[in-house]
Formats: structure tokens, sequence, C-alpha cells
């Protein structure tokens, strides 16, 4: 796809093809993906991609801690609740999903199971843990960059035909990820991404999220025109 097309017609896949991605495919992604920019050439980035008996063990210790009350331990904390527009575009983009789900307002179990959904990285085939080195731990760069290189990867692998989603429900219990995916205490976990071929029969697949105007985020100073 040429990379306009690639942009625009990007979404987030919550539903996925039971078809395992190769993983030539997945190292062709993250080549793209590196390429990204990064502050000072200083690339924190590092991936840990699960897939098979792996991943379906984070999924498991991941549900059952959450079912039992096991706190959050985020390694990148996401800080206070959001409020205000941002609180309102999080609760718009949840509309349009129970919409497309058909999940009614007081229908506490499918609420949970849309929930529970999001603990098992919505059952993608594969998920790419996204870390940075310690050593930098506290700066604000290292998770910039690591930010910037997920969108590179998200993008490169809807350029492929893959879909992803980026999930921190996935990395909630991070213990548990950790341990399955090996991941040294030399790196903190930022965040996940869960990979795979897109369902098109999935309704919440075609939610398309709606975004700001460039006149509502950007102001011009200075120029002639």
């Amino acid at each position: 796809m040429e990379f306009d097309e690639v942009i625009r017609s990007r979404r987030s896949i919550r539903g996925f093809l039971p078809k395992p991605v190769p993983r030539a495919l997945v190292r062709e992604v993250l080549e793209l993906a590196m390429r990204a920019p990064t502050s000072l050439n200083t690339q924190p980035w590092n991936f840990y991609v699960v897939a098979g008996e792996v991943l379906d063990r984070i999924r498991k210790g991941t549900v059952e801690r959450n079912l039992a009350g096991v706190p959050d331990s985020r390694e990148f904390r996401m800080g206070p609740g959001y409020e205000g527009a941002h609180r309102e575009r999080q609760i718009e983009i949840a509309k349009q999903l129970f919409a497309a789900m058909g999940i009614e307002r007081h229908d506490k179990e499918k609420r949970q199971d849309w929930v529970l959904r999001g603990f098992r990285q919505f059952d993608a085939p594969v998920s790419i843990v996204v870390t940075y080195d310690r050593s930098i731990h506290g700066s604000d760069i290292a998770p910039f960059d690591c930010g910037g290189v997920v969108n590179a990867l998200v993008n490169a692998a809807w350029s492929r035909g893959l879909g992803c989603v980026i999930n921190s429900q996935g990395i909630m219990q991070s213990p548990v990820v950790r341990a399955e995916a090996g991941i040294p205490d030399d790196q903190v976990i930022q965040i996940c991404v869960a990979m795979g071929w897109p369902d098109e029969s999935f309704p919440a697949n075609a939610v398309v999220s709606r975004r700001k105007s460039v006149d509502e985020a950007a102001v011009f100073r200075g120029f002639e025109d």
C-alpha cells in the first residue's frame, strides 16, 4: 500500500483469525518499525515476541491474577485517570465498540467478557512486548522513543495485511509476562501489541475512532499565506 493509504485505512483490530503469523513476517515488520526516529540514536527499545504455548500461559496467568484481585503491576505507570475532553474521547470509543458488539450498558456479563478479552490480548496469535533499557529509566525520552517505534510497528504490520491493537491490559500482571517471555531485570516493560490476521466478521474491527481535526490540534504562527 501507499503510505497515505496505510495511515488512513489502519484501525485497531480486536478480533483475529485463528491463523499463525510466520516468524519471518514478524521480523520483517520489526525491521521496518525500527527505522523510526529516535532521540540521539539511542534506540532504547527491545521486543519480546511471544506466540503459541508461551502466549497461552501469559493469557492464563494474567486472567487468573486479575480475577483473583491481584493489584495491577504495570511497570510503566499510566498516571491519574483521564478528565475533560480526554475522558470524553475514551467514553466515545467505548460506546462505539460496545454498540458494534451489541453490549448493553447494564449487561455486566458481556462487559466482563470484553474486559477478559483485553486481558487475553484479544486472543491474538502473536504478542509483542515492548521494553526499554532500565539504565535510562526515569527519562522521558525512552518511553517517547518506544511510542514512536510502536506507531511504526502497527503501520508496518497493516501494510502487510496484519492487524494490531496496542494493549496495556496484556501487561497489567508484569511478573507473569516477565517470567514467561524471558524478560531480564535490566528491562522495563512498557506496553504490548497484539498482532494477527484481522477477522473481518468481528464487529468491533469495523469501528473507526473519530479524530481531532487539524484546526483543533494545531496552531500556525509566522506563515504569510
